[in-house]
């Protein structure tokens, strides 16, 4: 099949925009939960109402400060409760958000903030706002600094008090569905970042139809969820608008190093992460058990709830596999569920491609990963597998009004309502991403079942040619090398190479572990050239190779003495590894694997 689509299921309206759900849940719902807020004292919860005041409060300060409509504002913070509250208080006023991950550095902050020409920037926290300052003299049109931890809240709402409900109402009503809601920067795998133009109705488009897919996942009596994934990121921020339009409580957290306690003290009812947050989850609790002498019981388990999951594939479970199944629930599932929180039903993923072998695992535990497909581009999924309607292995259908199409070379194309106008301020590199038919070319290399399920099967810039003329999918081989609990990142390379080689790169913590347990240095530079560690990695390269054609399979590797990392440059804020960039800064490493 080489075509598929879905029928619509929302139409967004005529007129209106995004802070229309926080009116609608105010005015039906005024003293729901809508949000816990994390505070020193605990979690604090905010009511429908609570929002709508606090967001009144914060847009007032904005409009008295003369932020304008379609004005451009930056936001620099780390995921918490008030980055929520500032993004519909910009919406309020008709102004456009601009997300800079909170992680950016004193030069791609100056890019954003330039190249979208933002009047205004709220940043979270002194050592955010030295960057800023930094970088203001590049930056002609920035007017305001607003600090949160320096009480810009209470300064918008107290320098705002003079601002008529009238006034304000009036400007709120005057933003139509396709006026700019956002500029969200790519993650600049291969240049500089581009702004992404999303609209009100695109978002709106997106919320509307993933809610009505999620169904029950987005209940408002009982749904929560913990965000803690960078809201500067499209797929976090597109599941604060659903949970904001279905009233689902949202929690906020950014400290990541306690994420576990944090779930226990929130207990989501669905997780929302990357793969590689699902891939720790796993080998946390892999080498937690190794360590306690219970490794040989948590193997078995894993096997258990991999096969348990595909036999449900299959429609029937075997007696022997269901008795050993409720056997490891009791001795090992009910552990990791409780991990996430413990009431957590299904996790969604996204960014990335999660695994077939980890998403049978999570399946045959008791928490379907619901895998879904998008870009910044696409204002996040343009498919995903719904509860009830999950094929392990792909991304799922197309959301409900969208369709995808498979291009004679194998590209994706996809053209929906959430599909973006084009890139700010850059007329050609939009020409090159819809086409005169509205199809936005992904980049992305796939595959559309006779059911419409949607299988990525590699990135078309990242195919390798051998000097053999073989064509290679490096993610195929990075994915199942990266779930190993020893690896961190991996690169095939071998363009114009007679074969398929990598370079590996360790997870400190997770190397750091074994070597605790094995009586070793746990000095990662002098691990990576450990004879057991690197027996560790040829088993993890057996595995991924176990998955493809002799003449694809990674016959050589070099483990390198340091990650890649974000600080250093080589991966994205959202994990994404810069390519050219290691093999610009490793070329020695890949030529001497051709020695």
């Amino acid at each position: 099949m080489l075509s598929y689509a879905t029928p619509a299921t929302y139409r967004v309206p005529g007129s209106g925009n995004l802070t229309d759900d926080v009116v609608a849940a105010e005015r039906d719902r005024p003293g729901h939960v809508t949000f816990s807020r994390r505070t020193d004292e605990g979690w604090v919860d905010v009511t429908a109402a609570d929002f709508a005041a606090e967001v009144r409060a914060v847009a007032r300060g904005l409009l008295a400060a003369g932020i304008g409509a379609g004005d451009r504002v930056g936001l620099l913070c780390r995921t918490r409760y008030e980055w929520t509250l500032v993004d519909y208080a910009i919406w309020w006023v008709g102004a456009v958000t601009v997300p800079i991950y909170e992680s950016s550095s004193a030069d791609q902050v100056a890019w954003v903030l330039s190249d979208s020409g933002a009047v205004g920037v709220v940043v979270e926290d002194d050592r955010h706002r030295e960057r800023v300052e930094g970088v203001r003299g590049d930056l002609p049109a920035l007017e305001h600094v607003w600090t949160i931890d320096d009480g810009a809240v209470a300064a918008w709402s107290s320098s705002g008090a003079g601002v008529e409900d009238a006034t304000l109402e009036e400007r709120r009503a005057s933003t139509p569905p396709d006026a700019l809601a956002s500029i969200i920067y790519t993650s600049g795998t291969t240049g500089r970042p581009k702004g992404c133009n999303l609209t009100h109705a695109n978002l709106m488009f997106e919320a509307g139809s993933v809610a009505d897919v999620l169904g029950d996942l987005v209940d408002p009596d009982d749904a929560s969820t913990l965000l803690f994934l960078p809201l500067a990121h499209v797929f976090a921020r597109v599941v604060q608008v659903v949970a904001v339009r279905t009233t689902t409580r949202i929690g906020h957290t950014a400290d990541v190093s306690d994420l576990v306690s944090s779930l226990g003290e929130f207990r989501p009812s669905f997780v929302l992460a990357v793969p590689r947050v699902f891939e720790k989850v796993y080998n946390g609790a892999s080498q937690k058990a190794q360590s306690e002498g219970r490794g040989r019981i948590f193997d078995a388990a894993t096997d258990t709830a991999i096969s348990y999951s595909r036999a449900l594939d299959g429609g029937s479970v075997p007696l022997v596999l269901r008795v050993r199944h409720r056997l490891f629930d009791r001795l090992v599932y009910g552990r990791l569920r409780a991990a996430l929180g413990g009431r957590a039903t299904h996790a969604i993923a996204g960014g990335a491609p999660l695994g077939e072998r980890l998403a049978h695992f999570f399946r045959g535990i008791g928490i379907p990963v619901l895998e879904g497909y998008g870009l910044t581009e696409t204002t996040a999924a343009v498919t995903v597998n719904f509860p009830g309607e999950t094929k392990v292995g792909t991304v799922g259908r197309p959301v409900p009004g969208t369709e995808v199409r498979v291009a004679d070379d194998g590209e994706l194309l996809f053209r929906g309502e959430q599909v973006f106008g084009g890139y700010w301020q850059a007329d050609d590199a939009t020409a090159e991403a819809v086409d005169a038919d509205g199809w936005f070319h992904t980049g992305d290399l796939g595959e559309i079942d006779g059911e419409g399920f949607v299988r990525v099967t590699g990135r078309k810039k990242e195919i390798i040619v051998t000097a053999g003329g073989k064509n290679i999918a490096p993610a195929v081989l990075e994915d199942r090398m990266r779930a190993h609990a020893v690896i961190s990142q991996a690169m095939v390379v071998g363009d114009g190479k007679p074969f398929v080689a990598a370079l590996v790169t360790l997870d400190a913590e997770a190397v750091a572990a074994w070597a605790e347990s094995h009586g070793r240095s746990g000095d990662v530079e002098q691990l990576a050239s450990d004879p057991d560690v690197l027996a560790l990695v040829q088993a993890a390269v057996d595995d991924a190779n176990g998955q493809v054609s002799r003449a694809e399979s990674v016959r050589k590797f070099h483990v390198l003495p340091a990650d890649w990392t974000e600080e250093a440059g080589y991966v994205t804020p959202t994990l994404k590894l810069k390519r050219q960039l290691v093999l610009r800064d490793f070329v020695d490493q890949v030529e001497a694997l051709y020695l």
